[in-house]
C-alpha cells in the first residue's frame, strides 16, 4: 500500500494551507506597509 501523495497546493504550514492564501497574506502585508509608510511620511514630514 502506497502512502497518499501530497497535494501540490499544500504549503505544509498550519495557516495558510494553500499557496493562494500565502500570496494573499504577503500582498496584504505589502499593502499595510505601503499605507504605514504613506502615513508616516505625512505625519513626520
Amino acid at each position: 500500500m502506497k502512502p497518499p501523495e501530497p497535494d501540490d497546493d499544500a504549503t505544509g504550514l498550519p495557516w495558510p494551507r494553500s499557496w493562494r492564501g500565502v500570496y494573499w497574506f504577503v500582498f496584504g502585508c505589502f499593502v499595510l506597509v505601503v499605507i504605514a509608510l504613506t502615513l508616516f511620511a505625512r505625519f513626520f514630514a
